[in-house]
């Protein structure tokens, strides 16, 4: 548990009322890459870095998370384990009610994780490789699915992933999807498809999700990239720094600036050294605009509040930095079936015989998120646009429908989707959306209504009853439910992506346009996936390794 150790002295080491030895330490030393962000993406470009013999520097904003990088934060039926609320999937919903420190509290106008492993260790860890015609259709030249198929290739050898999480091989909680399977493969005419054998197939296909979990817990790149990074003896991580900024001379970017227990120090890049910001879709933008990257309106802003002190001269204008910020926006249908069984996590008390059976085997309801099926389909519109739509498929109602036999059916607009916004800093430079962006382009709208519509055709004779849209409901009226806003339209899902695209955030090798070393490496480069962004993310972070490594 040596690594573990190494993560858990470093995040220790904040509470001190002094800058740290550790700290003082690093920000003497000169770095040939430092990575801001230990979230997904952060981790895989560090790791890749220091693979390659880079001397690298991972700051996290952040402290731990899992039990390996110090994560304690448990219900006490974990005491006495090597277990922290992280580790166990059937403990991710708790994240709504109760964060703890895991996310960005006060940080960002958004939900988000704020710990060792970001979002990837808060989510339900859904592990979905984005079909081939995503990078074919909506990436740039040099990242189409030829061009990925290395780093989609590496992410295969190194993270593991199943559709059955219990350790036992069982899987529990199937009386939903078995439901769900009878609606769409028995009425709908969709296909049963494996979805890690078939990632390409999204097309009325229908099968089980696909998590990024081993041994009935969660894995993810914390447990698989960033363990053999700090392996290493040229790769640092620091929990609980905030970089304030990169700085930079000019287009050369010479370290960044932050603050570490309210004490402000510096970290400093080599000469031929580099930056690589993976903050996620809402803080990268957001550190380059406090950089004097951004949209002159933007700046401006930041200038008049005394967050921007540097002249407007030495400005970089460049409207594509928070531009195109997505999400995918969300519906929650609630179903109903005498044969459906609905199931409830108790983060404190779980049923003994679930509580036992997890401790003793990894088995049972606690070694899955909840999500016991997934769907897929395209609509195609005249002009040539494709929209993606996905359904997922829960064991728990919601809202005012939590009976025994209530679960929840989300459904996702995707990849083709036009509804973006853009990242905003308040007066304060907390970054966030803008405004409300969610199905403001009516194509969106037409496409999702036509997607409820479809299902909702084959719903009657089915095991599962609609219980908050009429079954027989027709497109205009779904798209007039789903376009108002309630506890179950117009949701946000956290999948922030899309607000530094390549090609014009950022070139194709993810360096920030005008810069010479600085670069962005996190969902912010992608556009909207088919699928959940993880996997995707993961690849990119990949694929801008191999690209920046190449560069002289």
């Amino acid at each position: 548990m040596a690594v573990g150790k190494k993560v858990l002295l470093l995040a220790a080491a904040i509470c001190a009322n002094a800058l740290p030895a550790a700290f003082t330490d690093a920000a003497q030393q000169a770095w040939d890459v430092i990575v801001v962000g230990a979230g997904p993406a952060g981790i895989v470009t560090a790791a890749r870095m220091s693979e390659a013999g880079k001397k690298t520097l991972l700051l996290e904003q952040g402290g731990p998370s899992y039990y390996i990088t110090g994560g304690r934060d448990r219900p006490h039926w974990l005491d006495n384990t090597q277990l922290s609320r992280v580790d166990v999937p059937g403990l991710y919903k708790s994240i709504f009610a109760e964060q703890g420190n895991l996310t960005c509290q006060g940080k960002v106008d958004a939900f988000t994780g704020c710990t060792i492993g970001g979002s990837s260790a808060i989510n339900a860890e859904l592990f979905f490789q984005p079909p081939a015609s995503d990078f074919d259709r909506y990436f740039p030249n040099t990242w189409k699915s030829k061009d990925v198929a290395n780093a989609i290739a590496k992410v295969h050898k190194i993270q593991p992933s199943t559709d059955t999480p219990s350790k036992d091989g069982k899987r529990y909680l199937q009386t939903g999807y078995t439901a769900v399977q009878k609606w769409l493969v028995g009425g709908a005419g969709y296909s049963q498809v494996d979805f890690k054998q078939q990632p390409d197939q999204k097309t009325k296909a229908f099968g089980r999700p696909y998590f990024a979990y081993e041994g009935g817990q969660r894995s993810g790149p914390v447990k698989t990239y960033l363990q053999a990074a700090l392996s290493r003896s040229n790769f640092h991580l620091m929990s609980g720094v905030q970089v304030k900024k990169v700085i930079r001379n000019g287009a050369k970017a010479t370290g960044v600036e932050a603050t570490i227990n309210g004490a402000k120090t510096t970290f400093n890049t080599a000469n031929n050294g580099r930056v690589i910001l993976s903050g996620g879709a809402l803080f990268s933008p957001q550190l380059l605009m406090l950089s004097g990257i951004g949209p002159a309106d933007s700046l401006t802003n930041l200038s008049h509040n005394g967050l921007l002190n540097m002249p407007s001269s030495s400005w970089m204008n460049n409207t594509a930095v928070g531009n195109g910020l997505y999400d995918n926006p969300n519906t929650f249908i609630m179903l109903s079936g005498p044969s459906v069984e609905a199931y409830y996590w108790n983060y404190t008390n779980p049923i003994p015989a679930d509580r036992d059976l997890y401790l003793k085997s990894r088995s049972g309801p606690y070694s899955f998120a909840g999500e016991t099926s997934a769907f897929w389909d395209y609509i195609k519109y005249p002009n040539g646009d494709i929209v993606g739509l996905q359904g997922t498929m829960d064991v728990v109602g919601f809202g005012k429908y939590t009976g025994k036999h209530d679960i929840t059916l989300n459904v996702y607009g995707t990849s083709g989707m036009k509804s973006t916004g853009r990242v905003a800093l308040n007066n304060k430079g907390i970054p966030g959306p803008a405004k409300a962006f969610l199905l403001t382009n009516p194509q969106d709208v037409d496409a999702i209504a036509t997607f409820i519509k479809g299902i909702f055709t084959h719903l009657e004779g089915s095991p599962l009853t609609s219980l908050n849209i009429p079954q027989n409901a027709t497109k205009a009226e779904i798209a007039k439910y789903i376009t108002t806003p309630s506890d179950y339209t117009l949701g946000y899902v956290n999948h922030w992506s899309s607000s530094c695209r390549l090609g014009s955030c950022v070139d194709l090798n993810a360096k920030v346009k005008g810069m010479e070393n600085l670069f962005v490496v996190d969902a912010s480069i992608i556009p909207p996936l088919t699928v959940n962004p993880v996997f995707g993310t993961i690849i990119a972070a990949e694929r801008a390794s191999e690209l920046i490594l190449a560069l002289k």
